[in-house]
C-alpha cells in the first residue's frame, strides 16, 4: 500500500526563482529519499501544498528526518513557511 505526505505552506511572496527553486532543487533532493512522485500545488496567491508519494510507509518514515532538514532548508532559503504537516496510507486511488 502506498504512503503519502502532505505539507501546507504559505510565503511571503511568489516568484519565478522560488518555482525554479522547487523544480530544480527541492523536487530532486525529495526524489533522492525514495518518493514515486512530488507535486507542489498552488492553492492561493501565496500558499502551495506539497504532496509526496512513496511506494509504503517504512519508506516513507525512513525519510522522514532528511525530509524534516529540507523543509527546514526551505524555509530558511525561501520566503515560506510550513504551516502544517500530514501523512498517511493512501487507501484509494485510480
Amino acid at each position: 500500500m502506498s504512503y503519502a505526505t502532505i505539507s501546507h505552506w504559505t510565503c511571503d511572496d511568489w516568484t519565478d526563482d522560488m518555482v525554479a527553486s522547487a523544480r530544480d532543487k527541492y523536487i530532486p533532493l525529495i526524489m533522492s529519499l525514495g518518493a514515486n512522485k512530488v507535486q507542489m500545488i498552488r492553492t492561493g496567491d501565496l500558499s502551495f501544498s506539497v504532496v509526496t508519494e512513496y511506494s509504503d510507509a517504512q519508506t516513507a518514515e525512513t525519510a522522514q528526518a532528511k525530509v524534516a532538514e529540507i523543509r527546514a532548508q526551505a524555509a530558511e532559503e525561501l520566503p515560506m513557511k510550513m504551516a502544517s504537516s500530514h501523512a498517511g496510507d493512501v487507501f484509494v486511488t485510480s
